[in-house]
């Protein structure tokens, strides 16, 4: 095989020097092959000098180039005769079967027959196996251990391989043959022994195999060299052009060629990883060199080191000096600094003091208003008591005119009931009269009657509908009033009940988040400060808010605490105004809508201030200073300067903080105090609280949920008892709008039906009818009873006018007291806004005076500063006197120094650690100098290796592009060689075809063509039958057979998919391959009887038995 792959290089060879090649370029692949034959198992150095042996003797003709190649087909027959074949090989409880063989195999065709189950795929699975293959390699099994027959506990494989000739591996050693015996056990170990011909136990290890395969050129995973039934499945019968493509890769070495190049290029990375590493180790080497030179100079520096350690002491000396007049200058300054401050700390105490007698003025002018406004308040309550009895008096007048007008509606109700008596009686006598006059007057009398009646009867209804008019217009009058006022009440109880719901919404969050009670947004502000104080955007971190930084000793004084400092239980403070600016940028990003926190801008201390001599001291009550916990003293100092919380005081009853504050002498520096239920009470007045609950220094949380709970629940309950009332008056009003309604319809129909009769009574009245004599005396009752009507009229009418102008006077008189009465309200409401004004500039006196103290304070503690100050000055003056004259005994002339005194300390310390130690290892100098020549050899053997490791990265680079190179010119090469084998084995029956090689895509498509001629179809091998397709593959592994390298080559049941005529023909086409390479075993599995092969001395055959249940499966003949 490797004759014929050398003859075909050199026909390569020929051809491109007949198309015009360059001798470089084919020595250039000649190399080539020179790195590639290892990995193909080609031995390419005895051709490479016969091929220049040939081209120098290309002057002797053709003749002589055929003697050399005979010659060296001979020698490489006799030379790869004897070297890797199969011998025999031997099975015992391997798989099924319990004994197989010894198998005897000739050199160089070996038929392995028998039917199913008998053992021809066990004989081949333990030939794998037994050279170092891998179990999942056979397809028959995932583990060793499943090649142990069942009830076993072992399994045992015995393959001889021939050891002669050229290639023999250590012959002196093993002999002719060398014997491999494998056993596996139960658990799945297989252990090896390696025995000479004799029998002798030579090695039991592993890489002893490995070196022998290699040394035969044996590859168990070649798919050319063992190919099984799932391989050729996988490989040679699948349809994708990949798979194809890489069995021709794995085939030939290829695959394994690219796999050393990824190698390769994986340990120029790792060999530059070490190079990274070994430079640090240089940089430490290098420091470590430098310490021992250092070292090493020091023995001869040591009298320089002294003198220079005098030289530093000097400079210290006056460096001292130095730095002590360096730091006497800032004091220095700082003194001149405060003393011009204490003109500013005078003028704001003089500033403070003027704005105190400012306030107190302010004061006393709006307590002479409220005085003023109280004089005349006093001044109109006896004309508003006037102007109320004169009120009530018209009042009186207005109801005895009411019962006047109500006495004359009465009797002229009476005169009207006679006229009607008389009226009727004449009607009666008219309706005699006209029934004796005629049926026409009795037809008009009986009209006229029946007229009045009905006048009568809708004067009555008129009456009727007018009072009920008034009822319903009274009624719907007081149902509104009544409506509005619950409006009114319904709209006051629902602010409660919604202030109150967010009240416990905030306590609720506040559960697990006190910070919550002060604001929804409150958590996030905080964070947002914390933030910006941590990126140094705060000189001070703000503080804030300010009720969240205090806690009440005794709960039940949270209230009045809450309302003393209500202004300042969400404000923050700020060190300066920089930072306030910063907090305003954060609130307006913060708190978008809503009010934003008060920022109240002082400068922070570090003490709380001391208010022993402002602050009140009460020996039962205590002040709000004293009632509150505060760490912080930040805190604390902007409490005591905004609201004064030292001298407040708090007292838990209220009648006896009246007592106490408004008492002759009330408690020394004691501005107001405040009682348990939050009611402010001065010397001269007091305040009743409105809010009844603590909202934000409450300790106990849960039971002021409760307490919100059960005022919502209650309030709710009112609420819905209200709106129930609501509805029921604004069913009321519409139900009297509506009679009302009906009812002035009712008598406007009533007033027009009226005029109509009378209209009609009056046409019946105006006919003239004869008189009787006794009509004419009820005639003259009934016009004297007009009269009396008329005249009681006239009385009823003046009666009214006298009532009307009565209820004019009563309200004029009412209106004019209510206008006195508004005039005294304005006049109480003006002293309310007055009273709070003074309560303010009350406020502003107790502040300006809290500040006025606070700067008197401030003052004081800066003078003490000063003193402070002027004494440490003295003090340091007395300490530059005494380093000067040391300064001076140590070094009489004064030096300039630009070094600082640590620096010069630090030189002088090492310096003497130095001297101290060199002076310990003066005696060792040997020691030294050894230490300095190993720290230097060191370096420079790490030196040498990170050099050697930059050649080798260099030599890699170089490697890996030849390498590259070459495997694409020995891809190209072998696809080449491949294709025309394959042509070749394809023409033995009449087919044509050819074979693409895609080695970007990584793909390999074979086309046939079925029949010669210009009108032959070509298409790929999926088109052909199974039997031709099996044809084509066994041409695809012939040609592969031609352009590799291997000792011996096996297939297992090439022929399952081929009827008789491919079967014939693909047996015929690989004997001839083997007639022409005798030097090659081929071992053939198949399930045929091969009785048509013909008897020849190089053709082998081994029958197995068919199965025997329950006996030993043995060779049943062999040819």
């Amino acid at each position: 095989m490797s004759t014929v792959f050398l003859m075909s290089v050199r026909e390569t060879k020929k051809e491109s020097q007949g198309e015009g090649v360059t001798e470089r370029k084919t020595d250039k692949t000649l190399k080539f092959l020179k790195r590639a034959s290892p990995r193909l198992g080609l031995n390419l150095s005895s051709y490479v000098a016969e091929e220049e042996e040939m081209e120098k003797e290309d002057a002797a003709g053709p003749s002589r180039r055929d003697a050399l190649r005979s010659h060296e087909m001979q020698s490489v027959c006799e030379v790869g005769t004897d070297a890797g074949i199969v011998e025999s090989i031997t099975l015992k409880n391997f798989m099924c079967h319990s004994l197989l063989g010894p198998f005897n195999f000739g050199s160089n065709v070996n038929f392995v027959v028998g039917n199913n189950g008998s053992g021809k795929s066990a004989v081949l699975t333990a030939l794998i196996v037994a050279l170092g293959g891998k179990a999942q390699a056979t397809s028959r099994g995932s583990s060793l251990r499943c090649f142990v027959k069942e009830g076993e506990s072992s399994a045992d494989v015995s393959v001889t391989l021939r050891n002669k000739g050229r290639y023999a591996y250590k012959p002196e050693v093993y002999g002719d043959s060398i014997i491999i015996d494998l056993r596996i056990t139960r658990e799945g170990n297989r252990s090896y022994k390696l025995r000479s011909k004799t029998g002798q136990l030579v090695s039991a290890k592993k890489e002893e195999l490995v070196s022998i395969l290699e040394r035969f050129h044996i590859q168990v995973n070649n798919p050319v060299s063992i190919l099984t039934q799932e391989m050729s499945k996988h490989f040679l019968h699948s349809k994708g052009e990949g798979d194809k493509y890489k069995f021709f890769m794995k085939a030939t070495q290829l695959e394994q060629m690219k796999e050393d190049y990824i190698h390769s290029k994986e340990t120029k990375h790792v060999a530059m990883a070490k190079v990274e590493q070994h430079a640090e180790v240089l940089k430490d080497l290098k420091r470590k060199v430098q310490e021992k030179e250092e070292r090493f100079n020091s023995l001869e520096s040591l009298d320089n080191m002294k003198a220079k350690l005098e030289e530093l002491q000097k400079q210290m000396a006056w460096a001292l000096v130095t730095e002590m007049e360096k730091e006497l200058l800032p004091l220095q300054e700082k003194l001149q600094s405060d003393k011009r401050c204490t003109e500013k700390y005078n003028e704001k105490v003089e500033e403070w003091k003027n704005k105190v007698v400012e306030a107190e003025n302010k004061y006393k002018q709006i307590h002479e208003q409220l005085e003023s406004i109280t004089l005349r308040v006093q001044e109109l309550l006896p004309q508003c008591a006037q102007l109320k009895a004169e009120a009530q008096r018209c009042n009186a007048r207005h109801k005895s005119s009411e019962v006047s007008v109500h006495r004359c509606k009465t009797n002229l109700r009476d005169l009207e009931k006679d006229k009607t008596q008389l009226s009727s009686r004449i009607n009666e006598l008219k309706l005699s009269i006209s029934q004796t006059t005629g049926a026409e007057s009795q037809a008009r009398a009986e009209q006229m009657e029946q007229i009045q009646a009905e006048l009568h009867n809708l004067a009555h209804q008129e009456s009727t509908l007018r009072q009920q008019i008034d009822q319903y217009q009274q009624a719907s009058s007081r149902a509104k009033d009544e409506l509005d006022k619950m409006s009114q009440e319904q709209d006051s109880l629902q602010r409660s009940m919604n202030s109150k719901r967010r009240n416990l919404q905030t306590m609720e969050s506040s559960r697990s988040n006190r910070l919550r009670r002060f604001g929804e947004h409150m958590p996030m502000l905080l964070s947002t400060i914390q933030e910006a104080h941590q990126s140094g955007q705060f000189r001070q971190k703000p503080r804030g808010p300010l009720g969240y930084c205090i806690r009440p000793k005794d709960p039940e004084l949270a209230l009045a605490i809450e309302i003393c400092l209500t202004n300042q239980l969400q404000a923050f403070t700020c060190d300066n105004y920089e930072d306030e600016k910063v907090l305003k940028a954060i609130m307006s990003r913060i708190i978008r809508r809503g009010r934003r926190p008060t920022i109240i801008t002082s400068a922070f201390l570090p003490r709380v201030h001391d208010t022993s001599r402002r602050c009140v001291d009460h020996p039962l009550y205590p002040s709000v200073l004293q009632s509150l916990e505060i760490e912080d003293p930040v805190v604390a100092n902007c409490l005591i300067d905004q609201r004064g919380i030292e001298s407040i005081l708090l007292i838990k009853n209220r009648a006896e903080a009246r007592r106490v504050m408004q008492d002759r002498n009330p408690p020394r520096n004691c501005t107001q105090a405040f009682s348990q239920d939050g009611d402010q009470i001065f010397t001269n007045r007091s305040y009743t609280a409105e809010q009844s609950r603590a909202n934000y220094l409450s300790g106990d949380v849960e039971e002021e949920i409760r307490l919100l709970e059960g005022e919502v629940e209650n309030q709710s309950a009112q609420l819905t008892q209200f709106q129930q009332q609501m509805r029921k008056v604004e069913e009321d009003i519409r139900q009297n709008d509506g009679l009302l309604s009906r009812a002035h319809m009712e008598q406007k129909k009533t007033k027009d039906k009226a005029r109509k009769l009378q209209l009609m009574l009056a046409d019946l009245q105006n006919v003239e009818e004869p008189q009787s004599e006794d009509l004419k005396p009820l005639e003259e009752d009934l016009e004297e009873t007009i009269g009396k009507i008329s005249a009681e009229h006239i009385e009823y009418v003046a009666a009214q006018a006298d009532m009307a102008q009565l209820k004019a006077s009563c309200e004029e008189a009412e209106q004019e007291y209510e206008q006195h009465k508004d005039h005294i309200s304005r006049v109480a409401e003006e002293a309310d806004s007055i009273k709070e004004e003074l309560s303010k500039s009350d406020q502003d006196v107790v502040k300006w005076k809290h500040h006025q103290n606070h700067y008197e304070e401030k003052r004081c503690c800066h003078l003490d500063n000063i003193q402070t100050l002027e004494v440490d000055l003295n003090s340091k003056k007395q300490e530059l006197e005494t380093s000067v004259a040391k300064a001076i005994q140590i070094c009489s002339e004064r030096l300039t120094v630009d070094r600082t005194p640590r620096s010069l300390d630090t030189e002088i310390s090492r310096l003497r650690v130095k001297i101290t130690t060199q002076q310990d290892q003066q005696g060792d100098r040997l020691e030294i100098m050894r230490q300095y020549r190993e720290a230097v050899g060191k370096y420079k053997d790490v030196a040498q290796q990170v050099e050697t490791l930059n050649d080798s990265i260099k030599t890699l680079d170089s490697i890996n592009n030849d390498s590259l190179k070459s495997l694409a010119e020995h891809r190209r090469f072998l696809s080449y060689r491949c294709q025309c084998y394959f042509n070749s084995m394809l023409d033995q029956r009449g087919f044509t075809g050819s074979m693409k090689f895609d080695h970007k895509s990584e793909t390999l498509s074979i086309s046939v063509q079925q029949a010669s001629g210009a009108n032959a179809d070509v298409s790929d091998m999926r088109s052909l039958s199974g039997g031709e397709r099996s044809f084509s593959t066994v041409c695809f592994v012939l040609a592969l057979w031609a352009v590799t390298e291997a000792p011996f080559r096996c297939l297992d049941e090439f022929d399952v998919y081929m009827d008789m005529v491919n079967r014939k023909i693909a047996t015929g086409m690989m004997l001839k391959v083997a007639t022409t390479q005798r030097f090659r075993q081929f071992i053939f599995i198949t399930p045929q009887s091969m009785s048509s092969l013909p008897v020849s001395k190089y053709i082998n055959i081994l029958r197995l038995k068919d199965p025997a249940r329950g006996g030993n499966d043995e060779e049943e003949e062999q040819e």
